[in-house]
């Protein structure tokens, strides 16, 4: 490794918040300081949900400024990571057609029901590894009858959401593979674009960008948008487009065989692995396979994460109550174990509102005693995402035939230390936590690997271990713990017995 200071930007776009960062490689650690931090609120327009890029680039370019401001000179680079699936349609002067859709928007429900008819759901995850949703960018490009039916005559382009953001910078095109692997257009086993399911459902192949792989240099940022923020030539990388991806990369994972959980609102729970698994049983068990940083797979699920936490805040501060993150998990370490648990993959919980009395509605319906208190509410959503992480593990195990050593948990989740002890606990694993900024490490750490001043993924993940020193966990009380885990899985065979 040099031994020079390499100082780099990376833009972080969560679904509900921006932020820049730079980051700080001395050849042998990295450090990571926030710049500017942003709101990123969808925009309702009519019957349809946007996100606002306009809005977000100008946000960009601030922190573009600040950035430079903070370090008294250009960063050496700057790359974008975002949300999956989304993108926005460019027309062939280079001027976005419209602001892009978000994937909560609901005009994807029926041409995703119109699209399965024509390539069945199992044929389609044998090629693309990735779970049937109505957010899916397979879908919502199907969803869009004039674009097909025309087959792309106005010579539009589509660029997910980091792509564009990049476009916009460096006026390259190009589609990063980890972000193109969440759209369920691409092959998982060959990486590139599956002409199969492209034409079995008239979505024009000239929409889309030739892949290229996380760490590329796409260009330098243009001339104009330097004069405005008076930078001087500014490298534009496609680091790693996707977040997840970029998170699991800073995962400081050693040779023991390990699974990870990105933490946060959502929980994303898998395993890395060279090729991708295809089976009907793991469609069935809900797993999608990702790219990864090195053209690796990421078998994970998708986890209902905190934000069942997250909205009982907001509900009780609604009610007149402020409770900060740290006030409800010291709340929930005293509250009594009642045996009351609710499943964190339910749609059910998906929409915001009322979430307590929706947790108090579902533990009644099951015939579970009714967790009155907020304690008890806490305690009942925490130890639920652990027995959902054990149930994931277990699925993982099945599906790889590999005994998992560790558990490595990342990002903003790992700072509720309840939840990870619990998840030590229930899993019967040891867990390890760290680093919570996961997502902007990934990002300037595959900076850095452009520069050509870090190796792969292991040089990168030792880079991580010697800068944050994770928390370690150990699992406690495990007879306990396997018994109460059982109790759990019968409740919910009980409950899909009942509902079918």
């Amino acid at each position: 490794m040099s031994t020079k200071s390499l100082k780099m930007m990376a833009v972080d776009f969560g679904a509900s918040s921006g932020r820049a960062v730079i980051g700080h490689f001395d050849g042998e650690r990295i450090s990571v300081q926030e710049v500017h931090r942003f709101d990123n609120e969808p925009v309702q327009l009519g019957d349809r949900l946007h996100w606002d890029f306009l809005r977000l680039f100008h946000e960009l370019k601030r922190g573009m400024t600040k950035a430079k401001l903070q370090l008294g000179r250009t960063p050496a680079s700057i790359a974008v990571d975002t949300w999956g699936v989304d993108y926005g349609l460019v027309d062939p002067k280079g001027r976005l057609v419209s602001n892009p859709y978000h994937y909560r928007d609901l005009r994807t429900e029926k041409p995703m029901r119109e699209a399965l008819k024509r390539i069945p759901e199992k044929e389609l995850y044998a090629r693309t590894g990735i779970q049937s949703s109505s957010i899916n960018t397979v879908y919502q490009l199907f969803a869009d009858e004039e674009l097909r039916l025309a087959q792309n005559d106005r010579g539009l382009r589509m660029l997910f959401m980091p792509d564009l953001f990049h476009y916009y910078l460096s006026g390259t095109m190009a589609s990063e593979y980890t972000i193109a692997s969440t759209s369920g257009m691409l092959d998982a086993a060959r990486r590139d674009w599956s002409a199969d399911v492209l034409d079995g459902l008239s979505i024009p192949s000239s929409l889309l960008n030739p892949i290229i792989m996380p760490g590329t240099p796409v260009g330098t940022v243009r001339q104009d948008i330097g004069a405005e923020l008076s930078l001087e030539a500014m490298p534009v990388i496609a680091a790693a487009g996707h977040d997840t991806a970029a998170a699991v990369t800073s995962v400081p994972a050693g040779d023991a065989p390990y699974a990870f959980i990105s933490s946060g609102t959502w929980s994303l729970m898998g395993i890395e692995l060279a090729e991708p698994i295809l089976t009907e049983r793991s469609r069935q068990l809900l797993f999608s396979n990702e790219g990864g940083t090195e053209g690796n797979i990421r078998m994970l699920k998708n986890i209902m994460g905190l934000w069942l936490l997250q909205e009982c805040r907001r509900t009780w501060a609604l009610e007149g109550t402020e409770l900060s993150f740290a006030e409800l998990t010291e709340m929930a370490q005293h509250a009594p174990r009642n045996g009351s648990y609710v499943d964190a993959g339910d749609a059910v919980f998906l929409p915001p509102g009322n979430m307590p009395q929706r947790i108090r509605e579902y533990c009644r319906s099951t015939g579970q005693a009714v967790p009155e208190s907020r304690p008890e509410i806490v305690r009942c959503i925490l130890e639920s995402l652990a027995f959902k992480y054990r149930q994931t593990l277990d699925e993982i195990e099945e599906l790889t035939g590999k005994r998992i050593e560790q558990i490595h948990m990342v990002g903003g989740g790992i700072q509720n230390r309840l939840l990870c002890r619990l998840t030590a606990n229930v899993t019967g694993r040891t867990v390890v936590a760290g680093p919570v900024e996961a997502t902007s490490i990934g990002n300037l750490m595959m900076q850095a690997k452009a520069h050509g001043e870090v190796g792969g993924l292991a040089d990168i993940r030792e880079v991580v271990r010697r800068s944050f020193p994770p928390e370690i966990y150990m699992p406690e009380d495990a007879a306990e713990w396997e018994e109460r885990y059982r109790g759990y899985e019968q409740r919910l065979m009980l409950q899909k017995t009942e509902d079918s």
